[in-house]
């Protein structure tokens, strides 16, 4: 079960993956079109105006379609044959659920407790999902529907049918199966997803009357969730779905910014819900603090050598947000420290809100300067200041916590092991000898850097026939396994070139890096 939830997770955040580059847009475009930064220039009649609200109309493609993006796209991660014609499948058939839905709600809406003459959005509990008004089931009614789809495509995709009904095999019969199964799919959300509603908009009432504990909890959940790579479960209703606010967090902060903007008010009163966007603190000052106590702590001869690792590590995730490699590195040698890592994160987190530094800081410095600083730093540059006063506290704070753990049970973290025990960088010609039985001529896929790898971390976890299936998420390779005894150890994974591996059982994450997409494409290609 737990390897389906941690797929199901990896699934998820394919369309994730866009949010980034999305974020940043609408940031931009919210920047330019704002009055109180730019003054006359951004009046609504102005070119410029016009221009910039072109560009930020645009970027506002991945948020507005979030449940059709996530139906469409989870086939991508859990489908195990013809992935292209599952999206397809996903997407005809969650569209005939929701004409469905919106007929029996137009016929029978009293039935169900519904006012279907009500207008779409705010606390109707109905939204208009291409083009069609329909019951606001959000992403989890996208993942509900693409997931039996999924499962119907997996089980009978291949199903051979008479020559006479050919023409009805394959994505035809998914579909026929999906349209007849989607009918008391429909009828039965009519019943139930009203109360659901009601039970999510008491949830929210619980979450946003928390307060700072309730900050707390989120982000330390938040970080003891990622070794087990559940942590999208965790944040995706919060920040693209209606667990917080009507729409998610990204989207209400997004939409709400010009009055932000304009306003000299304190942002957490403004924009409360965005207080749970709080994970970018432990990337922006506890990476930091932890990789100057790795340092410190550091034989004296292994420090130069450290330090060449160390450093775009860090500033990889203070500007692209991205932590894995250094959370990971001591979480194999050291899981006491990640915990008191979740510990310290959650806790800069509640003090940062207890100041009222909020905003939307859960990714690196260009989301969070697209998306907050930049637009919001007229009228609330001490706010952020105060956030990096604070911040810069923490950073000591990791810094003398984490050192003091590490001398004090000779945690073997990089840069303190022993030299039985010691990373060696190896070159991709020795690599290919040495592991692979060849070496490239300069020409074709030898040369294919991902496809080296590839080919490593497959012999490296027992070769292709004890692989079960195989999707990833931002920076890690995500294999079940059929023996799990057949997989090599850490060491030897870091010697090929990626940053180690992570096994809970039968399921093994590979950490590669922000390259994980290519290596995949390279990986299922030898399976």
């Amino acid at each position: 079960m737990m390897e389906k939830i941690q797929k199901f997770g990896g699934a998820m955040f394919t369309p994730v993956m866009l949010f980034a580059f999305s974020g940043v847009m609408v940031g931009i475009g919210t920047l330019f079109t704002t009055q109180a930064i730019f003054g006359a220039l951004a009046a609504p009649e102005t070119m410029w105006y016009q221009c910039w609200n072109v560009v930020l109309q645009g970027a506002w493609t991945v948020f507005n379609q979030l449940p059709l993006l996530f139906a469409v796209s989870l086939p991508i991660g859990l489908a195990k044959k013809q992935h292209a014609r599952c999206c397809m499948e996903a997407l005809v058939v969650y569209l005939a659920f929701q004409y469905f839905m919106n007929t029996m709600l137009t016929q029978w809406g009293p039935t169900f407790g519904v006012d279907f003459s009500a207008e779409a959005g705010g606390s109707s509990g109905l939204t208009t999902i291409a083009s069609i008004k329909t019951l606001d089931m959000g992403m989890m009614g996208a993942l509900l529907i693409s997931g039996i789809t999924i499962m119907i495509h997996n089980k009978f995709f291949d199903t051979e049918l008479p020559e006479w009904l050919g023409v009805f095999s394959g994505s035809s019969l998914i579909y026929m199966i999906g349209f007849f199964v989607m009918i008391p799919m429909a009828l039965l959300c009519c019943f139930v997803w009203p109360h659901v509603q009601d039970g999510l908009r008491a949830f929210q009432g619980f979450v946003t009357s928390t307060g700072v504990a309730g900050v707390w909890v989120f982000v330390l959940l938040e970080r003891l969730l990622i070794p087990f790579g559940l942590h999208h479960l965790l944040y995706s209703p919060f920040y693209y779905d209606n667990a917080a606010v009507q729409g998610g967090i990204y989207a209400a902060f997004a939409k709400a910014l010009p009055e932000i903007a304009a306003s000299k008010e304190s942002i957490k009163e403004l924009a409360p819900y965005a207080s749970f966007t709080a994970t970018s603190w432990s990337k922006f000052f506890g990476v930091p603090g932890i990789a100057l106590a790795f340092y410190a702590t550091a034989k004296p001869e292994k420090r130069v050598e450290l330090a060449g690792l160390l450093i775009p590590t860090t500033l990889t995730s203070i500007v692209c947000g991205v932590t894995e490699p250094i959370e990971f590195t001591f979480l194999f040698v050291a899981p006491p420290l990640f915990i008191v890592h979740a510990i310290l994160a959650a806790t800069c987190a509640a003090v940062m809100n207890l100041f009222g530094v909020v905003g939307v800081f859960t990714g690196g410095l260009i989301e969070a300067s697209s998306l907050t600083i930049i637009p919001l730093l007229a009228n609330h540059w001490m706010t952020f200041l105060t956030g990096l006063v604070i911040g810069l506290v923490f950073t000591g704070i990791w810094f003398v916590v984490f050192r003091f753990l590490i001398l004090k049970f000779d945690f073997k973290v990089p840069g303190r092991e022993d030299d039985a025990e010691e990373i060696t960088f190896r070159t991709k010609q020795e690599f290919r000898q040495e592991k692979l039985g060849f070496s490239g001529d300069g020409n074709g896929a030898a040369e294919d850097k991902y496809a080296v790898i590839a080919a490593a971390v497959l012999e490296l976890l027992g070769g292709k026939d004890n692989i079960v299936d195989v999707t990833n998420c931002v920076t890690r390779l995500r294999v079940n396994v059929k023996d799990e005894t057949l997989v090599a150890d850490d060491p030897d994974f870091k010697s090929v070139g990626t940053s180690g591996v992570a096994k809970r059982g039968k399921n093994m994450q590979v950490i590669i890096g922000l390259k994980v997409p290519q290596v995949r494409e390279r990986f299922e290609a030898l399976l």
